[in-house]
């Protein structure tokens, strides 16, 4: 298992869809993987220390399993089938019980980085789907990469936040 850390969140100019971008604790690798609006909302709220006033989905998540007497120890993102990725999240009780929860790797991520529980990603994900960042062949665009993931604002997710909490609202 490689633990990976969140390097931001892109936007697929193609598709307009969200990216959520891992990267090893060497910043050798970096993984995109393609979410959904909801889960690239949560995930930038919590990178940029935006507060809300009532609880989103993966806050009522951690309060749950908070309540249930569980703590969250780890997710990870262990496979690939056709550009669909897989998570487990690992929660354990006072007594040391493990229990494995599957998860799409969005939710997952989401849960863990709240919380700054790691997040792992088996080899064979990562060489399925992984960009490098160190190579010096693919300096360049791994160079450009990096300042593009760099590059975005929140506000450039204005809109997907805002339908976001449009979805997530008890109005």
């Amino acid at each position: 298992m490689i633990e990976m850390k969140v390097m931001g969140i892109a936007l697929d100019t193609r598709t307009g869809s969200p990216i959520v971008v891992l990267h090893d604790k060497q910043n050798r690798r970096a993984l995109p993987i393609w979410i959904g609006s909801a889960e690239a909302s949560s995930i930038i709220r919590k990178i940029e220390n935006l507060s809300v006033t009532r609880p989103m989905t993966h806050d009522l998540i951690l309060s749950i399993i908070d309540k249930t007497g569980y703590k969250i120890t780890k997710v990870e993102i262990n496979d690939v089938e056709k550009e669909t990725y897989f998570a487990t999240i690992f929660l354990e009780d006072k007594d040391g019980k493990e229990i494995e929860i599957d998860s799409r790797p969005s939710d997952a991520i989401a849960v863990a980085i709240r919380i700054d529980a790691p997040i792992y990603v088996t080899p064979n994900v990562l060489s399925n789907g992984s960009v490098s960042t160190d190579s010096a062949k693919d300096a360049q665009e791994a160079e450009e990469f990096k300042n593009f993931v760099q590059s975005i604002k929140p506000s450039d997710f204005a809109k997907l936040m805002k339908d976001s909490d449009h979805h997530e609202s008890d109005q």
